[in-house]
């Protein structure tokens, strides 16, 4: 059985995927309006209605969801992450740890998936080193959908070798990108979030 809290983890990291893969959609847009100021949403899924960062940043983006059209997301995902040319941030992990695409980490990341039984869809397009299909990695290897749940151990590796290294200062540079709108909320939970396992992992060492 899958504790609570693990269960959550995968959830925000699945949520961050989800505005990191595409321009949120209305669906996409009308779940994280519901973050209210002290974030937590209608549901009290978000457990974060203490006063922290990550309270703030929900009720940020709740706001900010409540004012934004899909039209208005998808311009300010084109202008992030697309461009012309290219978008004014790089979400891939060859880009951050060497300053090219397709270098080693995206073969050394290959290598982990095969190993995890872990398979790229077929209509993906993006290498798999894209922040999105590795948040959407750690969600599944907890969740247990790519077979069992995986251990701590295992979690703890896969972080270690593809998220820790670099993801952190990517959500930083989201939080500071002059593009940013609806998405400098999105930076400051996935900074969060990788902040938070990067401090549990270590707690379990």
């Amino acid at each position: 059985m899958i504790a609570e809290e693990d269960l959550l983890r995968a959830s925000w990291y699945g949520f961050v995927a989800r505005f990191l893969a595409a321009p949120p959609d209305q669906q996409a847009l009308s779940h994280a309006s519901g973050f209210d100021a002290q974030g937590s949403d209608a549901q009290g899924d978000a457990q974060a209605a203490d006063g922290s960062e990550l309270g703030a940043a929900l009720g940020i983006l709740g706001r900010l969801a409540r004012q934004t059209t899909p039209r208005e997301a998808e311009e300010e995902y084109f202008n992030l992450f697309i461009g012309v040319g290219r978008g004014e941030l790089m979400p891939y992990g060859s880009y951050y740890l060497t300053g090219f695409l397709n270098e080693k980490p995206l073969a050394h990341l290959r290598g982990d998936m095969a190993r995890l039984g872990i398979a790229r869809a077929a209509d993906v397009k993006e290498p798999e080193d894209h922040l999105a299909a590795l948040c959407d990695m750690m969600a599944g290897l907890i969740t247990g959908s790519f077979g069992a749940p995986a251990t701590l151990e295992t979690q703890h590796e896969f972080f270690e070798r593809h998220l820790s290294p670099w993801a952190g200062r990517f959500f930083s540079d989201l939080e500071r990108a002059r593009h940013a709108r609806l998405y400098q909320p999105v930076g400051t939970i996935g900074r969060l979030l990788i902040d938070i396992d990067r401090a549990a992992f270590g707690m379990e060492a």
